[in-house]
């Protein structure tokens, strides 16, 4: 499911709904960090949302790194013959799922 952002109240209120319709027990949120690692102002902004999401659900949100999920994206559609056109209609989509992927891989190495 592909939400779209609308503001922040609204947002919160949208992932919420999902996170709750589905039990959700940890919810992922993309961190934007500069290259080097440091954090600009997105990231900061980010991190508030975060905060505000996990108060208003209740459940866990964890921070990830979101560096280079972009470029991965646009390789993974490119190597799936996808079009310029379909690649920038989905690369948000396509990065969210690079982003929980590299997360989910991570939680497995750490427990194994």
């Amino acid at each position: 499911m592909v939400l779209s952002r609308v503001g922040k109240k609204r947002d919160a209120r949208a992932i919420a709904a999902v996170a709750a319709e589905n039990e959700a027990e940890r919810i992922v949120v993309g961190l934007p960090l500069n290259m080097d690692g440091g954090e600009g102002r997105q990231a900061a902004k980010v991190r508030e949302f975060a905060e505000a999401l996990a108060a208003r659900t209740k459940i866990r949100v964890e921070l990830w790194d979101e560096r280079l999920s972009t470029v991965e994206a646009e390789r993974l559609m490119q190597e799936a013959g996808r079009s310029p056109g379909e690649r920038k209609a989905w690369v948000d989509a396509v990065s969210a799922a690079v982003i929980l992927q590299s997360y989910l891989d991570s939680a497995r190495q750490s427990k194994g």
